[in-house]
């Protein structure tokens, strides 16, 4: 009776000992083979520096399809995981909008939240045989100093299966919440610095408008004048956007020594000037901008040519009349890829992503570069056709049938990261009596480039009626919205800070679907066994405890 009572009290005493140390000591061990629950360094130690206290209402609630409803379990599971790192810094709460039944009220709150980016997602679904069809806003506001923001956390690439794009959307929950803290709390003080590369481009400013104002809310944004004799310093990354003026030997030298030394740079740039001729179609030029000796000695040239894809975006153009008026259709523009294929490297800057929209683009090329590791991020369909510059496009092909045996070039690279110790294409150049020379290295410290051979990639349209700039990627013609402007600011993102907050798009959550065909085969055994297992295993229990008692206590 004295051991029975000991082990009683010894266990008691263990298990207030254990609930007085859990108040003092706090540890989570994550299980899942991709550590789904561990958060990213940068984002834990956003979370843990937030200076002030930050809200999110999660819309993304309610009666959901399956797949919805994981997504909705993965934001709050991220949230959590947001309060144990930040304590009561962050709150949270779940919105349900289909609750509210005054229309006025809810009109209300659907404009609203269009109004912040949050758009809603028809849903359909099948009850007891009837199509159902709901309205959602799959993504949450954040709150922070009297400001807001709307996340749209239905990501991925459109072309993926309804399954791999929630699945897609489940892996990038991390990466948009923080980035959305990062933008709200992040304050003038702590901003790295990207400076722009001002005076060779003639397109205007309004045409850059959308990626230039998104920089601004991550950077401060300066702008670089390559005319004045000074070397490009005390900026964490430049950008060349869409250069059609040639770059002085000097302006060379400049960039040449900003890499070396462990400057970033993402180039932008064209292999061929296209210009218009007239209404019949435009003129495909090569381009000249004595960048190609310094691209060479990293490892990247880019062709003089221009690509066709079978796999583009549409432009209007007049088939004929009917009656008086022109007969305008939408017809395929094998001049304007879409890029859908990102490799096989899953890089943060393009993991997940959605299609890119391109306008005349160069293909390029990989060469040999002791040191530098090269990483494709852009590439065209299979079906590609490559045309050497110069070269006359005319519109008529838009109504012509191609022969996909013609588009047989392949994928071609269009965009490449590089990443190692750049060495300068003026080693063993330089003089001891040259001005130059002055902190001259022909090797420096560690760094990133981003080449891409399309300039227009970054180029906004602009909605004339209203004399206002349409987001980045945005195709007028067709209402849709492509991830140019997510594919340039994951790249700034990454050059600056690859182990920033852009990390947490490498997670990965791999889908592990059931055999529908084995499922529907067997449900009738498997319904049986989730019934009836736990029952029999229940009695097996009490049957084994009785007889164990029997023994020990029937004599």
């Amino acid at each position: 009776m004295k051991a029975t009572t000991l082990r009683t009290l010894t266990i008691v005493a263990a298990l207030v000992a254990v609930n007085i140390l859990s108040a003092f000591v706090f540890f989570r061990l994550d299980l899942t083979e991709e550590k789904r629950y561990t958060l990213s360094e940068a984002t834990q130690s956003l979370l843990a520096e937030l200076p002030d206290d930050v809200h999110v209402d999660v819309y993304l609630t309610g009666d959901l399809p399956p797949g919805f409803k994981r997504l909705e379990n993965a934001i709050r599971e991220t949230l959590d995981e947001f309060q144990a790192v930040a304590g009561n810094r962050i709150t949270y709460r779940a919105i349900d909008s289909a609750l509210i039944t005054n229309t006025e009220q809810k009109n209300k709150l659907i404009d609203r939240l269009q109004q912040v980016g949050l758009l809603p997602t028809n849903v359909f679904a099948n009850e007891g045989g009837t199509r159902t069809e709901k309205l959602i806003f799959p993504g949450v506001v954040i709150y922070y100093k009297g400001k807001e923001t709307g996340v749209l956390l239905l990501k991925g690439n459109k072309a993926a299966s309804s399954e791999e794009q929630l699945n897609q959307s489940y892996e990038g929950v991390e990466f948009q919440l923080a980035s959305a803290i990062r933008r709200l709390t992040r304050t003038e003080e702590n901003k790295r610095r990207v400076g722009l590369i001002f005076g060779h481009t003639q397109v205007p400013p309004s045409r850059f408008a959308d990626l230039l104002a998104s920089v601004q809310e991550n950077y401060d944004l300066f702008l670089v004048d390559m005319s004045k004799p000074d070397p490009i310093a005390n900026v964490d990354a430049v950008l060349v956007l869409k250069p059609d003026v040639p770059f002085s030997d000097d302006e060379i030298f400049k960039l040449d020594q900003y890499v070396v030394k462990g400057g970033r740079a993402l180039f932008f740039v064209d292999g061929q000037r296209v210009d218009s001729v007239n209404a019949e179609g435009t003129y495909a030029q090569p381009l000249n901008l004595n960048l190609d000796n310094l691209f060479f000695r990293w490892g990247i040239r880019i062709n003089r040519d221009i690509v066709k894809d079978m796999y583009c975006a549409p432009i209007p153009l007049n088939v004929g009349n009917t009656g008086d008026k022109p007969n305008i259709q939408l017809l395929p523009w094998r001049f304007y890829p879409l890029l859908n294929n990102f490799g096989t490297s899953g890089n943060p800057i393009v993991r997940n992503l959605d299609a890119v929209l391109a306008r005349f683009v160069s293909t390029m090329d990989t060469v040999q570069a002791t040191g530098i590791k090269k990483t494709p991020l852009l590439l065209t369909s299979e079906y590609t056709k490559i045309l050497k510059t110069p070269a006359l496009i005319s519109y008529n092909e838009a109504r012509q049938q191609p022969d996909p045996s013609t588009y047989s070039d392949g994928h071609q690279l269009v965009s490449c990261l590089l990443e190692g110790r750049f060495q300068s294409i003026y080693a063993n150049q330089i003089l001891p009596g040259d001005p130059r020379a002055n902190g001259f290295q022909a090797q420096g410290n560690a760094s990133r480039v981003l080449i891409c051979s399309d300039g227009d990639l970054v180029v906004n349209d602009v909605d004339y009626k209203r004399n206002t700039p349409y987001p980045l990627g945005f195709d007028r013609f067709t209402r849709t919205t492509f991830a140019n402007k997510d594919f340039a600011l994951n790249a700034i993102d990454y050059l600056v800070d690859p182990n920033g907050v852009i990390a947490a798009r490498a997670r990965q959550v791999t889908l592990r679907p059931l055999d529908k065909i084995r499922v529907n085969a067997n449900r009738t055994g498997w319904q049986a066994v989730n019934v009836l297992g736990p029952l029999a295993l229940l009695g097996l229990v009490g049957v084994v405890w009785q007889v164990v008692r029997k023994r020990r206590y029937g004599q």
